[in-house]
């Protein structure tokens, strides 16, 4: 995949991360390509479901599954504006999800090289390709004007 491709994909987890943003939620997207398609996408939404597990790539990962009726989504790629969470990542492992593609590094909670790397640790029976950084301006954009409109209204 060229870089032409990934900024693509990451300008449409920006897309899902903007409409978490216009819902009050932390700004995070996700999308997941399969052949060069969008077949998963997902924002977060813990605050509007109360659900701690309603993350952006849990829920593109969700949709995946469905659109391709497998648990299995080898072959696939995830592009997401955050590094993921252990709880994600899991998610990604369990998936058997390719590639991972994402914007900003998460320094209190990522695990796709930031605090440790849960998706290459050999001790699992599935490792994922990391590309970190991609668009990263804008991701980490997003994330720092939610925080300060937040800060603000407190």
């Amino acid at each position: 995949m060229d870089q032409e491709q990934k900024e693509y994909f990451m300008n449409e987890a920006l897309k899902e991360a903007k409409l978490a943003f216009d819902a009050g939620e932390i700004p995070i997207g996700c999308v997941l390509v399969y052949k060069g398609k969008i077949i998963g996408r997902g924002h977060n939404l813990r605050q509007a479901s109360q659900q701690a597990i309603d993350h952006a790539e849990i829920l593109a990962i969700s949709q995946a599954n469905r659109q391709l009726a497998s648990w299995r989504l080898a072959g696939c790629q995830l592009f997401v504006t955050l590094e993921p969470c252990p709880m994600c990542a899991g998610a990604i492992l369990n998936a058997r999800i390719d590639e991972v593609y994402y914007g900003a590094a998460d320094l209190k909670a990522g695990v796709a090289g930031t605090l440790m790397n849960l998706l290459n640790d050999g001790r699992f029976n599935h490792q994922a390709y990391i590309e970190k950084g991609i668009l990263e301006d804008k991701c980490l954009g997003i994330l720092q004007t939610f925080f300060k409109q937040v800060r603000k209204e407190k």
